[in-house]
């Protein structure tokens, strides 16, 4: 008997799923585990694995189209086996058929000239209908507007009007100055449309659902890093894994969480959740946006081995080969732009976290210490806050702790 193929929920906040492409076809024979398409979600692009023997019978969304979750994509069955009453009682719910990647460029050819554009004008006022361009000449060659007949809609003068109007004489008063002459430029106007995928459609979903439904309020604290870029220089002496600050931090944040679990929550609606294990998001930019790969257990771990499981994430993330289990269950995010020499910023709650903290570039600022001024290496965090789950209080003591692991960071070692 014929089987329906539904789209799958491949990840917590998926809704939809787009077909990237299909690898098998309408008459192929199938077996259980096989790969029936890739799949695009929200976060990652993913194989479709089947379930069931038999031929592939129908196709209901082609590639490059979407479809809602629990919506029917293919059947499989025997072969000659009548599926119509499957299609008619089974709707693909199928989304709009996606449109080409980027719409065609629309260019426009526009120079310096005036475009002869209509404008409505009032006919009772005294003034002279006529276009810009119209105007434009008639200035330049000392027309008189009102001498001319308009041909154009409502009496309006146009452009060829003034072309072919003759004076019945020369003006008697002199002619008017000649405007300066400027070489004509000809560009293009152009732009390009490109169809939202599915991964920015939900982080702007989300996003916007956080940054309206939670009360946001941030936190600033500057960190002296001499001590950490020192130690981080001799932990790649003793290492084959080449660790970068990004991992010196995460290993911070992590057991300063530790210390102050109020931070470690999660706002679920009704209720609190204080989570006991400590799971932290990495923002990675990736070209259709921004995922949040996961070090779970991150206050466990080695600085070493978070290295390495940054990069593997990093990388995965990058070829849209992420599994959901990668991606999941963060209980607090970082968001880490200082590479990109930003000095500091602030970010948006990554829902269900209560904070997201966001770390600027690490940049040599005088220094104050017992009474004498020095040249040091100074970085600016700043932790957003949800205030329904955490005070500023709360906040305010998980930098302290963060500040003094990092201005020492021996003490990550006991």
């Amino acid at each position: 008997m014929a089987e329906v193929i539904r789209m799958p929920k491949m990840s917590d906040t998926m809704t939809e799923g787009v077909i990237v492409s299909w690898l098998k076809q309408v008459g192929d024979d199938i077996k259980s585990g096989d790969i029936l398409a890739e799949v695009e979600t929200d976060k990652a692009t993913m194989e479709l694995e089947n379930y069931v023997k038999g031929t592939l019978l129908h196709i209901g969304i082609p590639a490059g189209g979407s479809v809602p979750v629990d919506a029917l994509i293919a059947i499989v069955g025997q072969k000659g086996e009548d599926i119509s009453a499957l299609l008619a009682g089974a709707s693909t719910a199928a989304a709009p058929a996606a449109a080409p990647v980027a719409e065609e460029v629309k260019k426009e050819e526009v120079s310096n000239a005036p475009i002869e554009t209509v404008y409505a004008t009032n006919n009772n006022d005294g003034r002279v209908k006529a276009s810009p361009l119209a105007k434009n000449i008639a200035k330049e060659k000392g027309i008189d507007l009102s001498m001319v007949q308009g041909s154009g809609d409502n009496g309006r003068i146009i452009k060829k009007d003034i072309e072919n109007f003759t004076p019945a004489s020369k003006p008697a008063s002199a002619p008017a100055a000649s405007a300066v002459s400027l070489p004509q430029i000809v560009a293009q106007e152009s732009y390009e449309e490109v169809n939202l995928s599915q991964m920015r459609k939900v982080i702007a979903r989300r996003l916007s659902e956080s940054k309206h439904t939670a009360p946001h309020f941030y936190l600033t604290m500057s960190i002296n890093m001499d001590k950490a870029i020192a130690a981080r220089k001799q932990m790649n002496e003793f290492t084959d894994v080449k660790i970068s600050m990004n991992d010196i931090i995460i290993k911070a944040v992590a057991l300063s969480l530790r210390k102050n679990p109020n931070v470690n929550t999660s706002w679920l609606g009704d209720k609190i959740r204080y989570n006991h294990h400590i799971h932290i998001g990495v923002a990675v930019a990736i070209e259709d946006g921004l995922i949040v790969p996961v070090v779970k257990f991150a206050d466990n771990k080695s600085i070493a081995h978070i290295s390495a499981e940054v990069k593997q994430l990093a990388d995965k993330a990058k070829n849209k080969k992420l599994q959901p289990n990668e991606f999941e269950g963060n209980t607090f995010t970082i968001s880490n732009l200082g590479m990109f020499g930003i000095d500091e910023f602030t970010a948006i709650i990554n829902p269900p976290d209560a904070c997201i903290l966001a770390i600027g570039a690490a940049k040599e600022a005088v220094i104050v210490e017992n009474g004498q001024m020095k040249v040091g290496n100074v970085m600016k965090v700043t932790l957003s806050c949800d205030h329904r789950v955490v005070d500023g209080a709360v906040g305010s003591a998980f930098l302290q702790t963060l500040k003094d692991l990092l201005e020492n960071p021996v003490k990550m070692l006991v």
